[in-house]
């Protein structure tokens, strides 16, 4: 009985949350405790909640000042430099602009947000496709997979669902994963390279000597970066903007200054046309929390910050914790200016944390009514006892089709837990486990149930068939180098 009930919960959450008759946070909340009712230990809800907050306490401290931490970074204008630097590079050769591309998507991707990674790309971006006549499927492809691949950091959110369905260090899942997820990342540029070599044979490498001298003069979105004065690409305000983007509905946010409507469509989505020519740089040059004289404190401190956490000096929460706190101080010693930054990424912050203590509901339920542990007894008898030990591989595979067709919601807190119960059996690690999760990412951001990828195609004004029948076999392939890798290197 308590096999049944345990998917039966399982489905009825993955059902509400795909067909969004229900947020993420309300189903990881009510489904469980309504079904901890019904197998009549009622009761008993408060202590499994209770020590599943205590267990993932320090993941949705990681996660909330981590926010906190590259959201400032954005804010002051580290990535800025990077951004005029990478246009530089591209030129007017279509290769360069699709490696570009690839480069100026996975550094943004830092900040663990696909839409801001979206939106910071493509406005950078745009341009040069459009005035270039290049394919801006590639641009939205060669995006989506390369923040994949970059959304397993542990602040993206899918390695903070995997170590806290399995109750594992955040820090022991991701940093083993390191070398695989570079091949991963390498991947990804060979693949833009590709690319752009098919673009520069049916394009040739074309003049276009007013790039650059636009860039320096024009400033067009400003992406999470509030204070001062910011405009979306219509002109119409800051703030944060929603509305339905091509091929579904998503929200784009920017955040600061006073509340504005973000016009029609995602973000940038439907800015016009005239203006498209004139927007080459990702953020605007002169809002006013940019900090200048400070950026080398900034870099050295991000630098000094993901050494640390490599190194495994310090827990991952405390780093960044102490990171948010000193960034926080040195580039804004008013406490006025301080407030306002924390309110503008207040929430991000709100929502990613909110969602892991929802979590503790759902896996404590899960775990402690002993529905997991029938669950993975039933599957332990279904496969096959040669696969038994190879259940890390397995669950690597079946990330694949799992996160493009289900939310990380479902896939990390409904099947994983069970996948690793499985593997127990067999003298399978939760830790092999975890880290195995993580291969699919490539291939689930540009899945439709991802509200970012709206953003992406809304703003590059692509059909959003046409970007998954582009980008599916090459995400899928960059994923399966990342799981051959992995198990090349003994992490998997």
């Amino acid at each position: 009985m308590l096999t049944i009930l345990g998917f039966v919960m399982i489905a009825t959450f993955l059902v509400l949350i795909m067909m969004k008759k229900m947020s993420p946070i309300a189903a990881l909340v009510l489904i469980p405790a309504l079904f901890c009712v019904l197998v009549g230990q009622g009761g008993q809800l408060g202590d499994y909640v209770i020590k599943g907050v205590g267990e993932l306490a320090p993941t949705a401290a990681m996660l909330m000042f981590a926010i906190v931490y590259f959201g400032v970074m954005i804010d002051v204008g580290l990535f800025d430099p990077i951004v005029r630097g990478i246009l530089r590079f591209c030129k007017a050769d279509p290769m360069r602009i699709v490696v570009g591309t690839a480069v100026l998507a996975a550094i943004v991707s830092l900040d663990g947000d696909g839409s801001t990674t979206f939106m910071i790309t493509v406005s950078a971006m745009y341009p040069l496709y459009k005035r270039l006549g290049m394919s801006r499927i590639v641009m939205t492809g060669v995006a989506a997979t390369a923040n994949g691949v970059m959304n397993t950091l542990p602040w993206g959110g899918p390695t903070a669902r995997a170590a806290t369905a399995l109750k594992v260090d955040a820090g022991d899942v991701f940093v083993p994963m390191i070398p695989a997820l570079g091949v991963g990342l390498l991947a990804v540029f060979l693949l833009a390279y590709v690319l752009g070599l098919r673009e520069r044979k049916r394009l040739g490498v074309l003049t276009l000597d007013e790039a650059l001298e636009s860039e320096t003069t024009s400033g067009t979105v400003l992406v999470k970066a509030g204070g001062g004065t910011s405009a979306t690409a219509d002109g119409t305000g800051s703030g944060s903007g929603s509305g339905s983007g091509k091929g579904g509905s998503a929200t784009g946010k920017a955040t600061g200054g006073t509340t504005g409507t973000g016009g029609s469509g995602t973000g940038a989505a439907d800015h016009d046309e005239t203006s498209d020519d004139d927007g080459f740089q990702g953020l605007d040059p002169h809002r006013a929390t940019l900090r200048p004289r400070l950026y080398w404190f900034n870099a050295a401190l991000t630098v000094a910050l993901l050494a640390a956490m490599i190194l495994e000096l310090m827990p991952i929460p405390v780093l960044f914790l102490l990171g948010a706190a000193l960034a926080l101080t040195v580039n804004y010693p008013n406490m006025t200016e301080q407030k306002a930054r924390i309110a503008a990424h207040a929430d991000n912050v709100l929502n990613v944390s909110g969602m892991v203590f929802a979590a503790a509901v759902f896996t404590g339920v899960l775990t402690g009514t002993g529905m997991v542990k029938h669950m993975a007894d039933w599957l332990v008898g279904a496969i096959p006892d040669g696969m038994g030990p190879h259940m890390a591989i397995v669950t690597g595979v079946l990330s694949l089709p799992l996160t493009y067709f289900m939310s990380n919601d479902g896939f990390y807190f409904g099947v994983l837990p069970v996948l690793a119960e499985a593997g127990a059996a067999h003298g399978v690690s939760p830790l092999e486990i975890a880290r195995a999760s993580l291969v699919g990412q490539p291939l689930h951001m540009s899945s439709p149930l991802v509200p970012a990828v709206y953003v992406l195609v809304g703003m590059a004004k692509v059909e959003f068939g046409d970007h998954t029948k582009f980008t599916v076999k090459w995400a899928a392939l960059t994923s399966l180098v990342v799981l051959a890798a992995g198990i090349l290197f003994g992490i998997i």
